[in-house]
């Protein structure tokens, strides 16, 4: 069973396994989502993506073309969550502030990685499995890690090769 929203824009060729929450988002020509995915609304997923289950991309990510997202990432859009506002009041969408995350063309985010809200991390950088990235990652480069630390970089001939 999918939660598909009538507010969604697929490109063509979008595969969806079943089991999906989408609303809202847009997502590009020929990427894969997913087994319980859910994808919030205004948040932008481009082309030839893979987003592997259980992931949670929330409002005010956006994923350039040639992402790999790996199971169980989490993405996060506020920096001071808070169920209530000062006076004790359920808060509303007016009570809080997205800030965006920007992941570009061809990164890669291992399993179980923790996206905070934000940041950008750069084209072909890789994110190791687990790792919590609470600052930018520099294109190309190898982070893992809590907090996530910069410890290698990606080769050029393997650029050459995700290209």
């Amino acid at each position: 069973m999918n939660r598909i929203s009538a507010d969604v824009v697929l490109g063509e060729n979008v595969r969806i396994i079943a089991f999906v929450n989408l609303y809202g988002c847009a997502i590009g020509d020929n990427t894969t989502v997913g087994t319980f995915v859910e994808i919030q609304k205004g948040a932008v997923i481009g082309k030839k993506c893979k987003i592997s289950s259980h992931s949670f991309i929330c409002e005010g990510v956006t994923i350039q073309d040639e992402v790999f997202i790996g199971h169980s990432v989490t993405f996060t859009n506020d920096k001071v969550p808070r169920a209530t506002t000062a006076d004790g009041t359920l808060q509303g969408s007016q009570d809080w502030q997205c800030i965006p995350t920007l992941v570009k063309r061809g990164a890669s985010i291992g399993s179980g990685s923790t996206i905070l809200c934000g940041i950008t991390i750069g084209e072909h950088a890789l994110i190791g499995a687990g790792s919590v990235v609470t600052r930018d990652v520099p294109p190309g480069c190898i982070v893992a890690g809590n907090p996530a630390r910069v410890i290698g970089t990606v080769k050029d001939r393997d650029i050459e090769q995700a290209a």
